[in-house]
């Protein structure tokens, strides 16, 4: 995967998960949101740097709409993250 597919912005059909930056700044490093997977349904902008996104996630107690920055895409090597 070359490094401009690892830094793409997320698309409809994506599997994402929960960044690591946003599980750690809402205080959610354990439970269900860290280790929630889901697929990318929609994504509507809001404004000009806000993306909303609608994600089917592997649990359903979880709501399915989220702001985009709060995510991250999941490959089949891992979690693309910033460390």
């Amino acid at each position: 995967m070359s490094w401009s597919e690892r830094t793409a912005k997320i698309q409809v059909g994506d599997k994402v998960a929960f960044s690591k930056r946003y599980c750690q700044s809402s205080g959610q490093v354990t439970g269900e949101i860290p280790f929630a997977r889901g697929v990318v349904q929609e994504l509507k902008a809001m404004g000009p740097e806000f993306v909303l996104a609608t994600v089917k996630w592997d649990n359903p107690d979880i709501g399915e709409k989220v702001a985009a920055s709060n995510l991250v895409r999941v490959t089949e090597k891992g979690i693309l993250d910033e460390y």
